[in-house]
């Protein structure tokens, strides 16, 4: 992925960590000449897992801190395969669109079928009321790469009015 990225001039803004799949990412993208800005908690760097060879390595004192500078930084969120930092990170991207608090794309890799079962869950909100179908689609399902770049390159805002409809409340 992080070679995909590099060579579609496309960096990489994520938690700055050397371990682990993202670490692997940033490394696919350095080796191709990419740009990786990480942004590290004082607290993981103190444990030495930051990422050492970076384009940039940003320390911040809080999650809320390094949440917001990755917020920033990002044109879009791509989610990987993860746990539940991941979902953390993907839920609160996606509850701000839905808010109207940015237009970013978020593209949901679902590789392998990882995160089928959310996808169904997803289904699940809006057949039950819980969730607008509008809002469902604010997130790009993908089960290979090879569709991300047209998706990223295509992309255009979906506007949602409202994330509940009257009679949902």
């Amino acid at each position: 992925m992080g070679e995909i990225l590099a060579k579609h001039q496309m960096g990489i803004v994520y938690g700055g960590a050397s371990v682990g799949l993202m670490g692997a990412v940033a490394n696919g993208c350095l080796e191709n000449h990419g740009k990786v800005i990480g942004v590290i908690p004082t607290f993981l760097k103190r444990k030495e897992i930051e990422h050492l060879g970076l384009s940039e390595l940003i320390q911040v004192e809080s999650m809320h801190e390094r949440k917001q500078i990755m917020f920033e930084r990002s044109d879009a969120f791509l989610v990987l395969p993860g746990g539940f930092g991941t979902m953390e990170e993907f839920f609160e991207v996606v509850t701000w669109s839905q808010l109207g608090l940015h237009n970013k794309p978020i593209v949901l890799l679902n590789w392998n079928g990882f995160y089928d079962s959310l996808v169904q869950m997803f289904h699940t909100m809006v057949d039950s009321g819980f969730l607008k179908k509008e809002n469902m689609d604010l997130v790009i399902v993908l089960r290979e790469t090879e569709d991300l770049l047209t998706h990223l390159q295509n992309y255009s805002p979906s506007k949602t009015e409202k994330w509940l409809s009257e009679d949902t409340i």
